[in-house]
């Protein structure tokens, strides 16, 4: 499974963890869904292609909601309902929204933050002033003509809402 990262210490209020293939990304997502609670915002950064949206399906899949979790590049947000007490899932591809946090009010983040758990790909720069709370993930992965799985990720709790949360348990 995933392992935290050799010699490379993580700062406080974060973890670090090596995924090897797409079932663990999604694992980790599914595992990253049982800290997550309505409100809370998730920024995902990383190149194209590192699994920002299949660490996005497994959360989808822990928070335990309807519809295939996909891609919002074209559509830029997708909600997805609970089936059953669980928050809503809105996943948000903020990719071709080229303005910071005037042109995502468009899409009503800030009345879907209480009561949602908002993911946000490509978020840097945009969404950061919808809260001062918020989960930050990092994933790098090789880049150019491979075909290497291995992805490094860095996850980040901002704010007091991560203050005291034991990330750890995401590397488990």
């Amino acid at each position: 499974m995933e392992a935290p990262v050799p010699h490379s210490p993580a700062e406080p209020g974060s973890v670090q963890i090596v995924v090897t293939s797409p079932e663990q990304m999604r694992e980790l997502g599914r595992r990253l869904a049982k800290l997550l609670r309505a409100g809370d915002l998730v920024m995902l950064s990383g190149e194209l292609g590192a699994g920002k949206t299949t660490l996005t399906r497994g959360l989808g899949e822990g928070l335990g909601v309807r519809g295939a979790v996909t891609s919002p590049t074209f559509v830029i947000a997708r909600v997805h309902p609970p089936l059953g007490d669980g928050p809503p899932l809105v996943h948000v591809d903020a990719y071709r929204l080229s303005g910071g946090l005037d042109e995502m009010e468009d899409l009503d983040l800030d009345v879907s933050l209480p009561d949602s758990v908002v993911v946000v790909e490509w978020g840097e720069g945009k969404v950061e002033e919808l809260t001062e709370d918020r989960l930050q993930v990092l994933i790098h992965r090789a880049v150019g003509d491979t075909t290497d799985e291995v992805r490094q990720m860095t996850v980040t709790g901002v704010g007091e809402r991560w203050a005291s949360a034991d990330l750890s348990v995401l590397a488990a």
